[in-house]
């Protein structure tokens, strides 16, 4: 699914037109992002999940074309957990 296919799908659930539907899943993308750049960013929505950002140590890595070692320097990325709800709605 992209992201017009969840406008279109939000409009069919809520019934709200489709300009509102695209600023409200705009300004959630926002608000997480917003979130998440902060020092210790978390958010969680209960029974959905939690987005949370964790520190990756710098390690060793190849270069895949030469074999050449080389250092992979330090990141936070982002990290996504289900929560129950949603596990079980997969399974």
């Amino acid at each position: 699914m992209n992201k017009n296919e969840l406008v279109i799908q939000m409009v069919k659930e809520t019934g709200v037109i489709k300009s509102n539907a695209l600023k409200v899943i705009d300004a959630f993308v926002n608000v997480v992002s917003e979130e998440l750049t902060k020092k210790n960013g978390k958010l969680t929505i209960v029974g959905f999940g939690a987005f949370k950002t964790i520190e990756k140590k710098k390690k060793k890595g190849r270069n895949p074309r030469t074999g050449e070692e080389i250092i992979i320097p330090k990141k936070r990325v982002v990290k996504f957990v289900a929560g129950k709800k949603l596990k079980e709605l997969v399974r």
